[in-house]
């Protein structure tokens, strides 16, 4: 609170001050009172007003330092008014009751928000491991069918997992405590299996996979970080060019490892590229091409974040996209 603000505050009574020091000086004056007595009562009425307003802005202005102390220190911040002293005054007491009053109704209601958020993804992650059962079931019934509907079928097939993985990781990322391992992983047997798993949809696309210098050790969570390399070769495939070729390459960065992910397709237009993380982002190509949710380089970023994974993009409309992924050392991970 600034001298300012006290101030204004206190024009009204500033002012019915100013008006009855006027008044007692007229009063005084007609009774004929000395000049020199009204004036040393004046400076007197003055200073006694001047320290009571500088023993109250004192007061009030420590009172709210602490106050603001004591909501910094507080992760949860709606618990404010639970953690401060009862106020002394009548005012401010009836005023504490109805600002403990609406904390607690408001620590209800997150609590309520918790309890459904999780019951809410709890569901999800159940969903996810029920509906995967049916799409094998379809996967193995369609190999019996004509080359043309198994293919068919099979991509369709593909796709729908990928959005039942996608949903599966999102509902993980929030609490990813209960699901992620850091261990020592070999960088080539991640892209291996990532790309062994959208086998299919590499072959029916005509993708081409490039495997360069990959023999490094990494740290991280396997099945996280394969989920995000499965993302990123979804993409590359969803906007490729002809003849599509996707590569990966390593190289060590100090104790870090610096991942590429490099593809020849249509590319990103630069004005987009801040906002491909967004969530729902799906930028001018995913309205062209369709198919595009907008969610899955939003999960990845997530993930990267809880797994201290650095993630950059660049890329020019035309020439193909450029991922850099930069795995921790394992001396990085203690915060974990």
């Amino acid at each position: 609170m600034t001298i300012r603000e006290f101030i204004s505050d206190r024009l009204g009574g500033l002012l019915l001050h100013l008006i009855s020091m006027t008044a007692l000086t007229v009063f005084l004056h007609f009774t004929g009172t000395a000049g020199g007595v009204i004036t040393l009562i004046l400076i007197v009425w003055v200073l006694g007003l001047a320290v009571t307003l500088s023993v109250s802005y004192w007061k009030g202005n420590s009172h709210l330092q602490e106050l603001a102390s004591i909501i910094d220190g507080l992760d949860q911040k709606y618990l404010f008014a639970e953690c401060i002293k009862k106020p002394k005054t009548c005012y401010e007491r009836h005023l504490f009751d109805l600002l403990r009053r609406s904390g607690k109704s408001m620590i209800e209601a997150v609590s309520d928000a918790r309890a459904d958020q999780q019951e809410y993804r709890e569901y999800i992650e159940s969903w996810v491991h029920e509906v995967k059962a049916p799409i094998t079931a379809a996967g193995l019934i369609c190999r019996n069918a004509d080359p043309e509907i198994r293919r068919k079928l099979s991509h369709e097939l593909e796709s729908i997992n990928g959005h039942v993985e996608r949903a599966l990781f999102y509902a993980r990322a929030k609490s990813p405590e209960k699901d992620f391992i850091i261990r020592p992983c070999s960088l080539k047997d991640l892209v291996t299996t990532a790309v062994d798993s959208h086998r299919a949809l590499l072959i029916q696309s005509g993708v081409r996979v490039e495997l360069e210098q990959l023999d490094y050790q990494v740290y991280t969570d396997s099945k996280w970080a394969t989920f995000m390399l499965g993302q990123f070769i979804q993409n590359s495939v969803r906007y490729q060019s002809e003849n599509p070729v996707i590569t990966f390459s390593a190289k060590p960065l100090g104790q870090l490892v610096q991942l590429y992910i490099q593809d020849n397709g249509i590319g990103i237009p630069e004005h987009e590229l801040p906002r491909i993380f967004d969530r729902g982002f799906t930028g001018s190509n995913g309205r062209t091409r369709g198919g595009s949710t907008g969610m899955g380089l939003y999960i990845c970023r997530k993930l990267a974040a809880l797994l201290s994974i650095e993630i950059s993009v660049s890329s020019h409309e035309g020439a193909g996209v450029l991922i850099t992924i930069t795995f921790p050392a394992k001396e990085n991970l203690s915060k974990m």
